[in-house]
C-alpha cells in the first residue's frame, strides 16, 4: 500500500507540468509542436516569474503559448519567435537572457563575486602566513632587549 501511494505521488508530481499545456493548444504537426514546446520551455511566465510558460497555468502563459504556436504556423523561425517576444516584453521574458550590453552586469556579477572572494581568501592566507613566521632580531634590537631584561631584574 505504501509503495502504491509513493508511485501515485510521483506520477502526479511529474504530470503537473504536462497539464499546463491544454489539449486545444497542441498543434497537429508533431514537429511544430516539438519546436513550440522547446521555445515555451525557455520563456518566463510574466505572472509566475520562476516558471516557464510551458509549466504555468496562468492565463497570460496560455496566451503566450498560443502566440508562440501562431508565430510558428506563420513560418517564423525559433529565433524569430524569441526575437518577437523580446521586442514586446524585453529580455525578462527569457529564462536565460542573452549576453548583451544590457545584461553584462547580470552575467558578470557571479564571476566578479567569485573573483572577489578568492582575492579575500588569498589576502587572508597571505596575511596570516606572515604573522606566524617572526623575523629574527637584528643586533641593535637584541642589545635593546638585553638592556630591558637587565633593568627588570
Amino acid at each position: 500500500m505504501r509503495r502504491a501511494l509513493a508511485t501515485l505521488a510521483l506520477v502526479l508530481s511529474l504530470g503537473g507540468a504536462a497539464l499546463a499545456v491544454q489539449p486545444d493548444e497542441v498543434l497537429p504537426d508533431a514537429a511544430l509542436e516539438a519546436r513550440a514546446r522547446g521555445i515555451s520551455a525557455e520563456l518566463r511566465c510574466m505572472v509566475c516569474q520562476n516558471q516557464s510558460i510551458d509549466d504555468s497555468d496562468a492565463p497570460l502563459a496560455k496566451d503566450l503559448r498560443v502566440l508562440v504556436r501562431q508565430r510558428l504556423q506563420a513560418g517564423d523561425s525559433d529565433d524569430g519567435v524569441r526575437d518577437y517576444l523580446v521586442s514586446r516584453y524585453g529580455q525578462f521574458v527569457l529564462l536565460r537572457p542573452r549576453l548583451e550590453w544590457q545584461t553584462v552586469a547580470l552575467w558578470g556579477t557571479p564571476a566578479a563575486l567569485l573573483l572577489f572572494g578568492l582575492c579575500l581568501v588569498w589576502l587572508a592566507r597571505r596575511g596570516s602566513g606572515a604573522a606566524s613566521e617572526p623575523r629574527p632580531l637584528d643586533a641593535g634590537e637584541e642589545a635593546a632587549l638585553k638592556r630591558l631584561l637587565e633593568r627588570e631584574r
